[in-house]
């Protein structure tokens, strides 16, 4: 759906914040791997190259928060705590693919354009 400048301009103050939860650095990642099966914890830690433990915790809290995914824990010996999508937070399956299809269509271009920038200095 297409928006005009007006629209954009009056729904502005009402999606930036959602906008911001999902753009947030690691939340399109996280909510893309537990798109596939719930994981635990170290589980995704290990598959989120450089993320720390602390911003780990703090993204899936906010995720949680909004309803985009749910933490359930086991009461075993040792408990164990795993995370996986809501249904809500699966209908942004399809716009992450597509977001993730575009990346890899145009990373050389992307590499391209930035090689142009950095050599203009």
């Amino acid at each position: 759906m297409a928006y005009t400048e007006q629209q954009v301009i009056e729904t502005l103050p009402g999606v930036r914040p959602v906008l911001e939860q999902i753009a947030h650095k690691w939340s399109i990642l996280i909510l893309t791997f537990l798109c596939e099966e719930p994981k635990r914890f170290n589980a995704l830690k290990r598959r989120m190259d450089g993320i720390t433990q602390k911003a780990l915790t703090e993204t899936l809290r906010r995720l949680e928060r909004n309803g985009l995914v749910e933490r359930t824990v086991t009461v075993t010996s040792p408990i164990a705590v795993e995370y996986s999508i809501t249904p809500l937070g699966r209908t942004l399956q399809d716009p992450f693919l597509a977001l993730y299809d575009w990346a890899v269509d145009h990373q050389s271009d992307l590499s391209a354009a930035q090689a142009r920038f950095d050599g203009r200095s």
